[in-house]
């Protein structure tokens, strides 16, 4: 039973070639390092601490990569919230301060009222002109930029659709109902 505890696990089984010149490769690694810092002065760290520390610095980078995207995504999300803005407030329809005209539209389940010109009631109802939110005011915006603002932010702009056209069986088509009906 001469040898080392290496040569007798080869011998009766236990362990395999590959195995062990996996370890006195490491042992021979951890020497080495052992011995280079101490002649640097430092200290020799185990491998499984540098596996630790390792993986730390993994999830580490994760993290920060994770960030990065929230932040971008946030200041994307402002960019075109400033943008829609923009497009509003330079796009948008001057409505009179002598407007009389009443117009009731919803928005986030709640009736609203805007007061408009008789003319701006008609687009309204056309179509040809659409009600634009920003800060909590109502605008009107032209049809054409009220589309590009829908692509960009659907919730910023409230489209009265135009009145569909009569179906020959309506028993009813003879009464229309007014869409500007005063109450």
């Amino acid at each position: 039973m001469a040898g080392s505890l290496q040569d007798q696990l080869l011998n009766i089984g236990v362990a395999d070639k590959k195995r062990s010149k996996k370890a006195k490769h490491d042992k021979r690694q951890d020497a080495t390092k052992a011995k280079q810092a101490r002649k640097t002065g430092a200290k020799a760290v185990p491998k499984e601490i540098q596996q630790k520390l390792e993986q730390s610095k993994r999830e580490k980078k994760q993290r920060d990569l994770e960030l990065n995207r929230l932040r971008n995504a946030e200041r994307q999300e402002k960019e075109i919230l400033a943008d829609v803005r923009q497009m509003i407030l330079t796009q948008s329809v001057e409505i009179p301060n002598e407007a009389e005209v009443a117009y009731h539209f919803e928005h986030n389940k709640k009736v609203k009222k805007l007061y408009v010109t008789d003319e701006q009631q008609k687009q309204l109802i056309r179509g040809h002109l659409a009600i634009a939110v920003i800060d909590s005011a109502y605008r009107l915006v032209p049809d054409k930029m009220a589309e590009k603002i829908e692509s960009r932010l659907a919730d910023m702009v409230i489209r009265i659709e135009p009145e569909a056209a009569v179906e020959e069986d309506d028993p009813y088509a003879d009464y229309q109902i007014p869409d500007d009906l005063m109450w």
